[in-house]
């Protein structure tokens, strides 16, 4: 290539609007925001004030670090992460990595369908049953459509869109108290929270939605010349979950809080807010709850999906016959599950947890390992400053690893 062809591409890279490099980071928000993370956002809110939001960003921080990191290895890399973990550490690491990934991803799927279909049962008074059906088909239905990572782009973005503006406009209409709320950013854990801190920072720092950014920026077909605005979008995308975790909690600590008024499921925020704002109020909270369960349905069953098929297979591409089985497999068993027993059984969950506690700082220790490699990274190798917060993430995980181990299976 010439020194003007180059120049050239750079600039065509340069000048592409915001958004037309939206995608992988949006795909990521989504996903790793879900019911799960509105329910115990919401909790906190309700139960604690602003007194927690702090950890909100401290969160996000992490998610930041690593998802950026997964930006600059599926930029770097020819092959997959689980292909370079697999000729680094072995068969058997890569496919113990992508097995438990889809373990964790089926397990938590029947709370994503059923966030879905609540949402809907509770706008029109109806069972929650046939709404299930309804939105794990319409999920189904995308998989046959040829370019499915663009249909799955569009339709992230969408919902990403839905959940910033209806959890906005319920955050007006709540009306916080800002002289309050910002002394939720001084760190402090009130007596009773520690639960639920430790919820709200793994539903938050989604390590495996951070490994997942490697392949959807394969998937969007970015190359080293798009290595800053892939960054960019990457960042941008987490930085938009804080921002809806924000609103969540805020909402919640402004509604609920003075009241005393329990948070026990995603939508018990959203009918609170009708005796205070009226029906219109709850109609706009259950369609950000959709946006964010939806989107996690999809998302969830994809990472789950790839990553089996991935490790089992050496395929990852969305367009692999393979890969689209493996995520109709997800849907399928989050449909039962969902349609059986109307929630997330508490075994999945405690399942799901225990395969997390064990992969989720593998995970990060890979990322971290390959991403200081500067034979594959090249440029793009890790920073001292971009090791040293991974580092410090790395340590937050395997805290909450052996903290959630001792509360679950040792108390």
């Amino acid at each position: 290539m010439t020194k003007s062809t180059t120049s050239s591409a750079k600039s065509t890279i340069a000048n592409r609007k915001w958004w037309q490099v939206l995608g992988p980071g949006i795909i990521t928000a989504a996903l790793v925001f879900g019911p799960g993370s509105l329910t115990v956002t919401s909790k906190l809110g309700a139960q604690f004030g602003y007194q927690l939001w702090w950890v909100v960003l401290v969160a996000v921080g992490f998610m930041v670090v690593f998802t950026e990191m997964g930006a600059r290895l599926g930029i770097a890399s020819p092959v997959s992460s689980l292909t370079i973990i697999q000729r680094r550490w072995g068969k058997v690491v890569a496919r113990f990595i992508g097995l438990g990934i889809f373990c964790i991803t089926a397990s938590f799927q029947a709370g994503n369908t059923v966030g879905a279909g609540l949402a809907f049962s509770e706008l029109f008074g109806t069972a929650i049953e046939p709404w299930v059906i309804f939105f794990s088909l319409l999920a189904i239905g995308l998989l046959f459509f040829r370019s499915f990572y663009r249909v799955l782009e569009k339709i992230m973005i969408g919902l990403v869109g839905l959940m910033i503006v209806s959890f906005l406009i319920t955050l007006l209409l709540a009306q916080p108290q800002w002289d309050t709320l910002f002394r939720g950013l001084i760190p402090g854990v009130p007596a009773g929270a520690e639960v639920l801190t430790i919820a709200l920072i793994a539903s938050s720092f989604s390590v495996v939605g951070a490994f997942y950014q490697s392949y959807l920026v394969k998937e969007k077909g970015w190359s080293q010349q798009d290595s800053h605005s892939g960054r960019r979008e990457s960042i941008a995308g987490v930085l938009i979950l804080g921002l809806i975790s924000s609103f969540i909690l805020i909402n919640a600590a402004t509604v609920l809080y003075p009241q005393g008024i329990p948070v026990n499921s995603a939508a018990d925020m959203g009918l609170a807010l009708e005796p205070l704002y009226g029906n219109t109020a709850t109609v706009i909270f259950m369609l950000g709850l959709f946006g964010a369960s939806f989107s996690s349905l999809l998302g969830n069953a994809t990472i789950g999906g790839a990553l089996l098929s991935d490790a089992f297979f050496g395929n990852h591409q969305l367009s692999d016959a393979k890969v689209r089985r493996a995520i109709l497999l997800v849907i399928l068993i989050g449909a039962a599950i969902a349609q059986k027993f109307g929630r997330l059984p508490l075994e999945l969950i405690i399942f799901a947890q225990a395969i997390t506690i064990l992969i989720a700082p593998i995970i990060a220790i890979a990322l971290l390992l390959v991403a200081k490699d500067a034979e594959l990274m090249g440029s793009l190798k890790n920073s001292r400053w971009q090791t040293g917060l991974a580092v410090l993430g790395i340590g937050v995980l395997l805290f909450l690893a052996i903290t959630h181990f001792r509360m679950q299976f040792l108390s």
